[in-house]
């Protein structure tokens, strides 16, 4: 965690790159701070051409830059897999911690025990949250830790050759891996479970829905788990495209042993629809989206168990705000932390004093 010097140096340096694009440019579109979009951009992406998780690393940066964050009181969290990568390439001024596989819930939970100040955007996969992190993502969730978790789901362990992730559907086929036969966990039926309160459900190709599904979960006090649909275009290839993997191992003069990603394959994108939209994916399957009714009551945790189940037995995607309520507590709340962050107390407020200590032990 940087120091306050560090951050009062970074917020000088943040205020200084607004007054240079002020007087540089002064008709650019600028937010609350002065700063232009690609002031809140990061590194260059490495994932695969045409990811869903890169926009929503895009969805990130537009909603931050318009409500005016400030980047140096933002944390960026993450696990392993493709999309704890992606924290890399959006607010670049942040602060950053990429943590172990399936342990980013409990270093979140640290960071904001430390500094409850900072506003904490988390960013896992399936695997990373719904397989090895399972128990770690429920017990934050019940703790209702103040951040913003997004999972990024796709089905497969993109790093590690697209094996089958505990969201999986039944009865799913991958080339290397065949025919998964075990039944799917439902992220946001998990949060339901174990009492977040907000939980929400998007697709990477609806960007105005992930954008404002991100504002809200930006202003809400406590944990909002965000499951965004992200397919994988690497591990989705079919047999007849001539970018599969099966058409270059039957075409290729070999040179070395490498498995075919392909580079020409677009990011999905879908228009505006008010109901219901069917998506056209990369291996020719298609993915049934259907928006929650109106008069879907997000406050009623009985609908939105019963949400989720209509749509896992129509074959439908319900997306929406499933859930949410203001009235219970958070961590920083039930623990009664000072309101001082404990990353900016004195030494001798954090540590008992040597009389303090002996008058302890003599009570004994």
């Amino acid at each position: 965690m940087s120091t306050k010097a560090e951050e009062l140096k970074k917020l000088a340096a943040q205020k200084a790159a607004a007054a240079r694009k002020t007087a540089t440019a002064p008709t650019q579109k600028v937010n609350a701070l002065g700063l232009d979009k690609n002031d809140y951009k990061g590194k260059p992406s490495t994932l695969c051409k045409g990811c869903g998780h890169d926009s929503i690393s895009q969805r990130i940066m537009t909603v931050a830059w318009d409500l005016g964050l400030d980047q140096t009181q933002v944390i960026k969290m993450s696990g392993i897999g493709c999309s704890s990568k992606t924290p890399a390439y959006w607010l670049g001024w942040s602060h950053g911690f990429n943590s172990v596989h399936g342990r980013m819930p409990s270093v979140a939970t640290g960071a904001m025990m430390a500094n409850q100040s900072l506003t904490t955007i988390a960013v896992s996969g399936d695997g990373d949250t719904a397989s090895i992190g399972i128990g770690q993502f429920k017990h934050a969730v019940r703790r209702n830790v103040p951040m913003v978790y997004i999972i990024e789901n796709n089905g497969v362990y993109g790093l590690t050759k697209g094996q089958f992730s505990a969201t999986a559907d039944e009865g799913q086929h991958l080339k290397y891996h065949g025919v998964n036969e075990l039944p799917p966990l439902d992220i946001c039926m998990e949060a339901l479970t174990a009492n977040a309160t907000f939980v929400a459900r998007s697709f990477a190709g609806d960007p105005r829905q992930v954008e404002e599904l991100l504002k809200a979960a930006l202003s809400h006090r406590g944990i909002a788990v965000l499951d965004i649909i992200s397919p994988c275009v690497t591990f989705n290839n079919h047999d007849t495209s001539t970018k599969s993997y099966t058409f270059g191992k039957e075409n290729e003069i070999a040179l070395h042993e490498l498995n075919f990603v392909p580079s020409t394959l677009t990011e999905i994108e879908i228009e505006e629809y008010e109901d219901e939209a069917e998506v056209d994916l990369h291996d020719g399957s298609k993915l049934r989206l259907k928006k929650l009714d109106p008069s879907h009551d997000p406050t009623d945790k009985a609908a939105a168990y019963r949400a989720i189940d209509r749509g896992q037995k129509e074959g439908k995607l319900i997306t929406g705000l499933l859930y949410v309520t203001e009235e219970e507590p958070d961590l920083i709340e039930l623990l009664n932390v000072t309101p001082t962050p404990l990353a900016h107390l004195p030494v001798e407020k954090l540590r008992p004093s040597r009389q303090a200590l002996a008058d302890i032990m003599a009570s004994f």
